[in-house]
């Protein structure tokens, strides 16, 4: 069984988030162990510098680079590449052939720095549209649900 890793960066602060990942984190049980770590936000402060924003990237990407291990890592990122519902599905069958997990980063507000960029093996944009980095968390837990979905051919995805 294929184990999925999200790592994220700071805290889901909602209930109704947290709520949500708690749901498709058990729907996701019946198809792949799935695990969520979360990293401390680097503190910055209120109108922070480009070279503040820099080392709080840096600092945040060594935190999340210590708890990927040997996972093939995906990084969700604006520059990333965008993929229908059915391409993550495809992709996770491919990792799911020769790796036993998988790990997809997403990182906070300032996005996440080039060391964990550099690490991933795909970079993957959600959309062209710009979203809380706290509800792209419970979007990419339901479509790694619907991409095992399609998968099995459930009916799930329509």
């Amino acid at each position: 069984m294929l184990t999925v890793q999200i790592i994220a960066v700071g805290k889901l602060k909602e209930s109704w988030l947290r709520e949500a990942m708690a749901e498709y984190g058990k729907r996701l049980g019946a198809f792949c162990r799935f695990t969520v770590t979360e990293v401390e936000e680097y503190r910055l402060p209120e109108d922070p510098s480009p070279a503040q924003i820099h080392k709080g990237l840096e600092e945040e990407g060594r935190e999340i680079l210590r708890h990927v291990g040997k996972s093939p890592l995906v990084a969700l990122c604006i520059e990333g590449k965008q993929r229908p519902s059915q391409g993550l599905a495809q992709l996770l069958e491919e990792v799911q052939q020769r790796d036993s997990s998988i790990c997809f980063v997403i990182g906070g507000s300032y996005g996440l720095s080039d060391a964990v960029k550099d690490a991933a093996f795909l970079r993957l944009s959600m959309s062209q549209m710009t979203f809380p980095h706290q509800l792209a968390r419970v979007m990419l837990a339901e479509q790694i649900y619907r991409a095992f979905s399609i998968s099995r051919g459930g009916k799930y995805h329509k």
